[in-house]
């Protein structure tokens, strides 16, 4: 069983407290992948966001590999957000091990705990900001956009 205090130190639970993990965890589920399974597959519909606990994927956009995820990294939040089909594909590179919360979660989690679904959405944010960042500086700078 994870435990909440476990969770404070990834950037998606950032500024949570320990009783507000506490009373989501319920709303999550664990799940367990092997190397070479697809989490999401390109084109098609996902309506969970998955938190690596332990593991690698690698992102493929039309068969070409623009970067991995390692434990902490969230992924499939870009789903949730615009609700569009899965932009990439996330394929696992090692055993993974997900922790993931699905849009009725998340909808669930607004209906009691504003605060919390806030400090949620807002994390999500700063994430796909920082990835944003990243790709503005690789395209401006002409270098590889996800170099090892």
């Amino acid at each position: 069983m994870i435990k909440a205090s476990s969770l404070q130190k990834y950037a998606l639970f950032g500024g949570l407290l320990e009783d507000q993990i506490d009373n989501i965890l319920h709303l999550m589920a664990q799940e367990v992948y092997n190397p070479g399974d697809v989490i999401i597959n390109e084109g098609k519909s996902n309506d969970r966001i998955f938190f690596i606990m332990k593991g690698q994927v690698e992102v493929k956009k039309k068969e070409v590999t623009l970067t991995h995820f390692n434990e902490g990294d969230a992924f499939g939040e870009m789903e949730i957000l615009d609700v569009m089909p899965a932009v990439a594909t996330i394929k696992a590179v090692s055993e993974v091990t997900v922790m993931t919360i699905s849009n009725r979660a998340l909808r669930a989690i607004y209906n009691f705990d504003v605060k919390t679904f806030s400090l949620i959405i807002m994390n999500l944010a700063r994430d796909l900001s920082r990835r944003l960042r990243k790709m503005d500086e690789s395209y401006a700078d002409k270098t590889p956009l996800f170099a090892q």
